[in-house]
């Protein structure tokens, strides 16, 4: 019953050397397994121990050796070697791990990509060519397969850096019953068509740059937000406290014509508001109508004479609602008591008293 219970795992490196390992310290506890094998075939096997041991807290848990033959028969036994716990017999072709592929070259035109290595010397037909790569913007890894030993990939963008990693892989079932596939080769890194040391390069101008634009744009903001806060506070200070008038550009003739002579300035200033009072006085009146009154019977009151005068532009427009005006010319005796005037206003006629 032990010898279906103990699991084994069998891998042929490149037909050159065989491991197997198994799981025998926990079935076997406290004792140590040993190993056998044979690549003869018929009745005259000759069976060869185990030349090293893979050991597991010092249990014998695998063994490595030369690869002889395509048939192969292995055999697990106690300590002593008096019972069989195990055997099997295998093809070992069915169980190739293929080496890492060899002198690896990439080829780049423009957008395209062609990675191609040297052929294997056996087992060409059973082997298909891996490649894998990614940007920094992929979080996984991107595959392509092709048969071997060339791939071909397009779509890549020369303004990034990539990524590129390689490995041969064995057909299953056709050619192996285990799916075993190569280490990968050492990572390379390019960017168009430019093999560089890392991407961690292109990264950081990418980091710098996101780190310029967010300080450009930081400065921007804060030089708003000053100016926004100069004009307010502008305005609160022409509220707060009015600002005071220059007379220098209110009265610019007293400082530019007579250099501050407040003297000077004033006379020629009266003259000049003289001039332009007379200019803007109405020239004449006409005599439309004259009325006089004398009171002869009252001895100790003096009359007033009347006069009706009618702006002349009124007369020249023809407007028949004229104004006219009343002029009272006191005499001399009652200039002296005259206390006052009184305007009265009747059918568009103005009487001055």
């Amino acid at each position: 019953g032990w010898k279906d219970a103990i699991n084994t795992t069998i891998i042929n490196f490149n037909n050159e050397k065989m491991k197997i390992t198994w799981a025998a310290r926990e079935l076997f506890p406290g004792e140590n397994m040993s190993f056998s094998y044979t690549f003869d075939e018929g009745k005259n096997k000759v069976w060869k121990p185990c030349p090293t041991y893979l050991l597991d807290e010092d249990y014998n848990s695998g063994c490595l050796f030369k690869t002889e033959g395509p048939t192969l028969a292995i055999s697990i036994r106690s300590g002593n070697g008096s019972e069989e716990l195990f055997s099997k017999k295998l093809k070992s072709d069915f169980y190739i791990k293929p080496n890492r592929p060899e002198n690896v070259t990439f080829f780049w035109k423009e957008d395209t990509v062609t990675v191609s290595c040297n052929k294997p010397e056996k087992a060409v037909r059973c082997l298909r060519l891996e490649l894998q790569y990614k940007s920094k913007f992929d979080k996984e890894w991107q595959s392509r397969t092709s048969k071997c030993c060339s791939v071909g990939e397009q779509g890549f963008d020369p303004r990034k850096c990539y990524s590129f990693r390689v490995r041969l892989k064995r057909l299953v079932p056709y050619c192996n019953v285990v799916t075993y596939s190569s280490d990968w080769e050492a990572e390379t890194f390019w960017m168009n068509g430019t093999l560089l040391d890392s991407c961690d390069g292109d990264i950081k101008s990418q980091s710098n740059t996101v780190i310029i634009l967010s300080c450009l744009l930081a400065v921007l903001l804060m030089m708003l937000i000053l100016l926004i806060l100069l004009c307010k506070w502008q305005r609160l200070q022409k509220s707060i406290m009015p600002a005071i008038p220059d007379p220098k550009y209110i009265f610019a003739d007293l400082f530019n014509d007579h250099n501050g002579n407040f003297q000077e300035w004033i006379g020629k200033a009266d003259h000049a508001m003289v001039q332009t009072k007379l200019e803007y006085e109405e020239s004449e009146c006409i005599i439309e109508a004259e009325s006089h009154q004398e009171d002869e019977n009252n001895s100790g009151k003096q009359g007033f004479q009347e006069k009706i005068f009618t702006f002349s532009g009124a007369a020249e427009n023809n407007d028949p609602k004229a104004t006219q005006i009343a002029c009272l010319t006191p005499t001399s005796d009652t200039l002296a008591s005259f206390a006052g005037f009184q305007i009265l206003m009747n059918d568009d006629t103005y009487v001055m008293l």
